[in-house]
């Protein structure tokens, strides 16, 4: 089978549509929301507005990019969750809708596994059994993936996802939103190891942020009182260091669950997995540890319709496919 699928992402601040054909994504459109810049986080209620206005056009510009005709799909997908109910509720009424329109499949897609089977999108491609280490604003986890729609959460945080982390820790920086890629940037000129930052204790292969957000913010406290200038004169080192501390949280874990289940193939997926900080690591210890490591393009590490494609492209293939009743859950599982 070699089905042609229009995929639709709607699940927080991005809305987004693609095309795959015979298992190739031929486009990947995606519409992003700058509103939310000025409230220094995401919206939930401006972002089913924003969806809602974006959604047409944009599966209008996936559908005429990739010459597919409405009429020559076989089936509609959407992300089911986890997410924004608002948002998840823009794009699962539209693929409802034209699925029943056009009388083919409907195909609900989990988000956070979609992440991880967008590294099948482009060559090199992650042979099975791996591990990928899902990171994104709403979630961190470790997934032990055994076939394209058998994977297995290890471990994941008991609070925070370090998307959060590294966001609110920018907030305490006066920096705007989205402040994760911008502690990015200042730390790429600063000292890594010019200030410390504590680590959190959990069993096994389990993460906790809550912890480091608390103590990063007694540490800005401490220091302002004694130079109210501490920030700005510092920026790049407090940038660098924090990035250091959330990096090694992650790899430390990561490390730990290569060796428990003796798996070499190792992934990363998630909005965090664009940190030049946590692919420098990975890439040290792909040498150290004889990793094969994979890492999606920049494109596809945020949230986007062509890893929602790719998903729903072995779901048909498996004949997993929704009622039209089926309602999005925002707190969908594995």
């Amino acid at each position: 089978m070699n089905p042609i699928i229009l995929a639709i992402e709607s699940s927080c601040d991005e809305t987004s549509a693609a095309i795959i054909k015979k298992g190739k994504v031929l486009n990947n459109i995606i519409a992003t929301q700058s509103v939310h810049e000025n409230y220094g986080g995401v919206v939930p209620e401006l972002a089913s507005r924003a969806h809602q206005q974006n959604i047409v056009p944009v599966v209008e510009e996936a559908l005429k990019g990739s010459g597919v005709n409405k009429q020559d799909l076989d089936a509609v997908a959407f992300t089911k969750g986890p997410g924004l109910l608002g948002a998840l509720l823009v794009g699962s009424s539209f693929a409802k809708s034209l699925a029943q329109g056009l009388n083919i499949p409907l195909i609900g897609v989990n988000h956070m596994q979609a992440h991880i089977l967008a590294h099948f999108i482009d060559d090199p491609k992650p042979t099975f059994p791996f591990l990928c280490l899902t990171v994104s604003g709403g979630h961190t986890q470790i997934v032990s993936v055994k076939d394209y729609l058998d994977m297995e959460i290890v471990g994941e945080t008991q609070d925070d996802a370090v998307g959060e982390a590294f966001d609110k820790s920018a907030k305490l920086l006066d920096l705007p939103y989205p402040g994760g890629p911008l502690i990015d940037k200042y730390a790429q000129n600063g000292n890594a190891h010019a200030f410390d930052f504590p680590d959190s204790e959990v069993a096994e292969l389990d993460f906790s942020f809550s912890g480091i957000k608390t103590a990063f913010l007694y540490f800005l406290r401490d220091r302002l009182k004694e130079d109210q200038n501490f920030i700005k004169n510092n920026l790049n080192d407090i940038c660098a260091s924090l990035q250091r501390c959330l990096v090694n949280m992650l790899t430390k874990r990561l490390i730990k669950a290569s060796k428990k289940y003796g798996i070499k193939e190792v992934a990363i997926a998630g909005g965090v997995s664009a940190n030049s900080g946590l692919r420098k690591r990975l890439d040290e210890l792909a040498k150290e540890y004889h990793w094969n490591v994979y890492i999606p393009d920049f494109e596809y590490c945020t949230d986007n319709a062509g890893m929602i494609a790719m998903a729903a492209h072995y779901k048909y293939l498996a004949g997993d496919f929704e009622p039209l009743t089926t309602s999005p859950d925002p707190r969908m599982k594995f």
